[in-house]
């Protein structure tokens, strides 16, 4: 399960940097809540983790906007948990992760993404 929400007002996050946007997701070990630094953000800037969705909930509900919580799709296998669009180390798929060295699916092909 992901979920995103959009803050009334950015908050100062624990990196020193604003945050404008969260994401939660759900795995086995809890539950995730990514932030991001700005509206247009693909990926977060700061994480942290919860042992249950009430205590993310009780920390977030008031600070996000009217539109509440939107379901986003789980990401793809491979991909990492807390990016919009399909983002993936290269090489991982294959076993042979390139730490570091990016790639997005577009039009259907795996091509060299790299962030603005």
């Amino acid at each position: 399960m992901r979920k995103y929400a959009y803050l009334k007002e950015p908050i100062q996050g624990d990196e020193k940097s604003p945050v404008f946007k969260i994401m939660l997701y759900e795995t086995k070990e809890g539950f995730y809540l990514f932030e991001y630094d700005s509206l247009d953000a693909v990926q977060c800037s700061s994480d942290c983790c919860y042992d249950s969705l009430e205590d993310l909930f009780e920390d977030w509900n008031d600070l996000i906007d009217e539109q509440g919580w939107i379901d986003i799709e789980d990401p793809l296998p491979d991909c990492q948990h807390d990016a919009f669009i399909p983002i993936r180390v290269k090489g991982r798929d294959t076993g042979k992760p390139d730490w570091g060295v990016f790639e997005t699916l577009k039009d259907g092909r795996w091509v060299e993404y790299k962030p603005v």
